[in-house]
């Protein structure tokens, strides 16, 4: 079913609203968003994609349906995989906590635009050559592969060739002020570090372009539904990012789901090149009778798979270990900020409550059995941030 004009055009006036909603509303007055507003903005926004799913239904039929919760459903995985990115981005480079919320506004911003890009741009492949299904489904494969890899620990930093070349020619400030992207320093106005975060968020982006935007055609050829299920996973990223911030080191077989996700669409694709085959090299560039996937099928895969790899994910001692972990040092990170600032007894209560918060969790380490909170206690780097937290509490009170 083709979609007209008019159609087009009010989506996107419709996304293009809410990404300036939430910056007037939201990101314009700076604050770190607290777990309440972070569930209420993200079930504002899953809900809106789940209404215009059956908007979808009542227009189009079940079967767009289908495929639109299909590619919002893949798409939302992947998307969260990219938070896990976004969390080594902006650690590795210290970002406040309150300044993440313009920096993730910033990523969804440039991955909507870079991803509609490459939406257009395959499209036109697909619809003039059949065989860029072939190479849409090896491109998916060979990315399933990389994501059942276990990461190589260099891997884990927000360091690469751009970050380096603009650090070199971008003269940024040495210290944040808050989400902003200019200061003064020694009386004259410069950048920030946090324009130095976004190159790295925006750069990031294109490289996961390459994987969901060929999964999407994989479960779809309708450019709008693509767009749509594109566009409606990224807008409530930023608030999911908030919500499940404290889960995301959990989630530690989430990368394990997306390889069978992205390796079962990749088979899909082949598995329609080869139906439509009139590569000469292949069958004498005849069809090749083979198994189709029904989009239904589709369907039920990746909703099994995300479901099984989160609850493993969540139920395993080792997925707990690495929360506490990454809790600790977020606390920790967090306290020793609010003792860099200029005024550390105007934040006092905030200070206490983020050290009360920081103790909790050190108890839930020790309670953990010895294998696991011995490997937390032998982080020399998380032990030295920790006692740098107890001789400052015990210094400023």
């Amino acid at each position: 079913m083709g979609v007209s004009g008019p159609v087009w055009a009010l989506t996107i006036a419709v996304i293009a609203a809410l990404m300036l909603f939430d910056y007037a509303f939201q990101i314009r007055k700076t604050h770190v968003p607290t777990l309440r507003e972070a569930a209420i903005w993200s079930t504002f926004y899953i809900g809106i994609a789940f209404v215009f799913g059956l908007g979808i239904a009542l227009f189009g039929g079940t079967r767009m349906a289908i495929e639109y919760f299909a590619g919002y459903l893949s798409n939302e995985a992947l998307s969260v995989d990219n938070l896990f990115v976004f969390l080594v981005i902006m650690g590795g480079f210290a970002v406040p906590r309150v300044a993440q919320q313009k920096v993730l506004l910033f990523g969804i911003a440039f991955a909507l635009v870079a991803r509609t890009v490459f939406i257009v741009l395959g499209a036109a492949l697909l619809s003039t050559y059949n065989s860029a299904f072939y190479l849409f489904g090896l491109l998916l494969l060979f990315m399933a592969g990389k994501l059942a890899k276990p990461a190589e620990p260099e891997a884990d930093t927000a360091d690469n060739v751009v970050i380096r070349l603009a650090n070199r020619f971008l003269h940024t400030a040495k210290h944040y002020d808050g989400d902003r992207l200019f200061t003064a320093e020694d009386g004259k106005r410069v950048m920030t570090p946090l324009l130095l975060v976004m190159i790295a968020v925006g750069g990031t982006d294109l490289l996961f372009a390459f994987d969901s935007v060929p999964a999407m055609f994989g479960l779809t050829q309708n450019v709008y539904l693509v767009f749509a299920a594109t566009a409606f996973s990224l807008l409530g990223l930023r608030q999911l990012y908030f919500l499940i911030d404290n889960l995301l080191d959990r989630l530690i077989y989430l990368s394990y789901g997306l390889a069978v996700i992205l390796g079962f669409i990749g088979i899909k694709l082949i598995l329609e090149a080869l139906h439509d085959n009139n590569l000469p090299f292949i069958n004498h560039g005849q069809p090749v009778p083979v198994v189709e996937l029904s989009i239904t099928t589709s369907l039920l895969v990746i909703v099994a798979v995300l479901l099984v790899t989160t609850l493993v994910s969540l139920l395993s001692a080792r997925g707990r270990t690495l929360n506490l972990a990454a809790r600790a040092r977020r606390h920790a990170e967090e306290y020793l900020d609010l003792i860099g600032g200029l005024q550390p007894r105007d934040n006092l209560d905030q200070r206490h409550s983020t050290y009360a918060a920081l103790l909790r969790v050190e108890h839930q380490i020790d309670s953990l059995p010895d294998r696991y909170s011995a490997e937390i206690r032998q982080d020399e780097e998380l032990a030295t941030l920790l006692r740098s937290v107890h001789d400052a509490h015990e210094a400023h009170g």
